[in-house]
């Protein structure tokens, strides 16, 4: 089991296809991810997009979108250890593990609560989706 494994759920009043496009330009990935070297393993379009990590950590990345109700939930996945010297991984101390998780953890609710804001672009609770 890795020693940095992230699990996070947020729902988006948005249509899975309006989250999807958050995540499908590669350009932005440095943005949201900077230590982290992103490659596809596999691309599911409006349901996600899924990676393999090398950089700071080595291991997998996944956004799962699960349309649900008037919207989406995003469903955030990280599942890695930090990488060693020579480019393998390297499971982690507890103790460090743990900051990581927990930093890890803070850093994909930044991520989906920036895309709430933006996607949902002001609506009031209880009102339907724009557009």
């Amino acid at each position: 089991m890795p020693s940095v494994d992230v699990v996070d759920e947020t729902f988006l009043a948005v249509p899975p296809a309006v989250v999807a496009a958050e995540f499908a330009v590669p350009s932005r990935w440095r943005r949201l991810w900077p230590d982290l070297e992103l490659s596809v393993m596999t691309d599911r379009g409006v349901q996600g997009i899924r990676w393999t990590v090398r950089g700071a950590l080595v291991g997998s990345m996944e956004v799962w979108l699960e349309p649900v109700l008037d919207g989406t939930v995003l469903h955030y996945y990280l599942r890695a250890d930090p990488q060693g010297p020579d480019g393998m991984p390297r499971p982690a101390p507890p103790r460090h593990a743990a900051a990581e998780v927990d930093r890890r953890q803070r850093a994909a609710k930044t991520i989906a609560f920036a895309c709430k804001e933006r996607l949902e672009a002001g609506r009031e609770p209880g009102e339907p989706p724009r557009g």
